[in-house]
């Protein structure tokens, strides 16, 4: 199995845990900027950790938490019980050099997404108000985004964070794009990480994570729970017809702006569809 497919360990607790050092793969030997962990939680059990250097945005995936960040009680947050609902997700900034502690009032699934910290901002609810549905793409390659923490929104020094929602049967991340040279305003280096989740839970999806000179070709069945690193190249999906495909990317970089170029085999695609 490549290394850029990381399976859950198993169905409750702390079922994901990539961070910078252990997602340094031969596939990604320069791994630096995106870790991600993924909590699945009881009511009443709790996820806890330290930031250290790193910044860190919790995202309410599913399900209601008691939140706490750097020392500031943000309350019960949470109100979508089904990532398939399509509502905008809660979520915390917690800054660098402090603790956070989600307690779970409801079956709750957790996103911790983290990244060094190069600014100072405090915690902070991220609120799901202002973060519209949007749709990107034309007929199958139609999917919708919640840019939960993207560049228009200032809330991070170093994270951008957003959902996608893919109909059965579509594409995404498509045509196929890469962010990986730092060379703004044409593109910027981001790591990249996707949190695949399906609908119904038992099917599967597929990504490619390749570049233009094939010194990495990787092609993954993705499941529900399963996460993706992307180190560099292009890193289209797809949703086999039948089963809704929900992923959530985290992305870092040197620079905290996204900037992409399609492949230049497919962005006549891109063109025509403008």
């Amino acid at each position: 199995m490549t290394h850029l497919l990381r399976k859950p360990s198993g169905t409750s607790g702390q079922v994901q845990n990539v961070t910078i050092e252990n997602a340094r793969t031969p596939d990604s030997p320069d791994w630096g900027y995106v870790g991600f962990d993924l909590w699945r939680l009881s009511p009443g059990e709790t996820a806890k950790g330290e930031t250290g250097d790193l910044e860190v945005i919790l995202v309410l995936v599913e399900g209601k938490a008691e939140v706490t960040g750097a020392g500031v009680s943000f309350g019960e947050l949470g109100d979508r019980m089904s990532v398939f609902d399509r509502t905008p997700p809660h979520a915390v900034y917690v800054p660098k050099a402090t603790t956070w502690e989600a307690a779970a009032t409801t079956d709750c699934t957790l996103a911790v997404c983290s990244a060094p910290a190069t600014g100072d901002y405090p915690a902070a609810q991220i609120s799901p108000e202002g973060v519209d549905l949007v749709t990107r793409g034309k007929g199958a390659n139609t999917r919708y985004i919640h840019p939960i923490a993207m560049e228009e929104r200032d809330v991070a020094s170093s994270l951008l964070v957003t959902e996608v929602f893919t109909p059965a049967g579509n594409w995404s991340s498509y045509p196929p794009h890469r962010h990986d040279e730092d060379n703004f305003p044409d593109m910027t280096y981001l790591e990249e990480t996707y949190y695949h989740r399906l609908n119904p839970a038992q099917g599967y999806g597929h990504q490619r994570v390749f570049t233009e000179d094939g010194s990495l070709e990787v092609t993954m069945s993705v499941s529900d729970h399963d996460v993706v690193l992307v180190p560099k190249g292009h890193h289209p999906c797809g949703a086999p017809y039948g089963y809704e495909m929900y992923y959530l990317n985290v992305m870092a970089g040197p620079m905290r702006k996204w900037r992409f170029k399609n492949h230049p085999d497919h962005d006549w695609i891109a063109q025509r569809d403008a």
